[in-house]
């Protein structure tokens, strides 16, 4: 599997705690919108002794990518300093915003809101939450000054989500994530439970 921490691995590494086995699952079997193409892969080992990655690419009607996006899912039975828990997950959204959104100078905290209430419409807690959103600029001058702005906006960030929630939380926290995405990629809000991540 690709989950970091499963099943004995180089050095005779121990097979995962059940409860991230758990968390694994429900991460897998969460339903997303169709848009939202899922791929699953190696987690950092370096944050965590169990940890487990998606990435994601926000397609619209025409097959061309509007959106991506990485999920991470950490967890350390001991915890660690700041996780309020034994648990974190890390979300990344990316995105290039509209020629008329690109230069406007709420356009971060209105980036920050979609997290937030994503976080909120899937009742995971803010307590804990961390992160930054960047924005970048690019325009043309002399015989390119016809070209429109060109910008990038990218969402990072983790939280903590309750461990007496977990699994179940974990599967809310990718809808979550999906959710962001699709703010992102500027896609109707839609009913969830349309799609599953695909296996790999």
């Amino acid at each position: 599997m690709d989950a970091r921490g499963e099943g004995p691995g180089p050095g005779g590494q121990a097979a995962p705690p059940p409860a991230f086995a758990a968390a694994v699952q429900q991460v897998r079997a969460t339903a997303l919108r169709p848009e939202i193409v899922v791929e699953e892969g190696p987690g950092p080992r370096s944050l965590a002794p169990f940890s487990l990655a998606l990435s994601a690419d926000v397609l619209d009607e025409a097959g061309d990518e509007v959106a991506e996006g990485r999920f991470v899912l950490l967890h350390d039975p001991a915890g660690q300093e700041g996780w309020d828990g034994t648990w974190r997950v890390v979300v990344l959204a990316r995105c290039s915003p509209a020629t008329e959104d690109a230069d406007d100078p709420l356009l971060a905290d209105v980036a920050w809101s979609w997290l937030v209430e994503a976080l909120e419409d899937h009742g995971l807690p803010v307590r804990t939450l961390g992160g930054t959103v960047t924005t970048s600029t690019s325009r043309s001058y002399g015989q390119l000054s016809a070209r429109p702005v060109d910008g990038e906006l990218e969402v990072r960030a983790s939280f903590s989500p309750s461990p007496s929630a977990v699994p179940e939380a974990v599967g809310d926290a990718v809808q979550a994530w999906a959710q962001l995405l699709g703010a992102a990629a500027g896609l109707p809000p839609l009913p969830h439970g349309v799609a599953r991540l695909p296996r790999r």
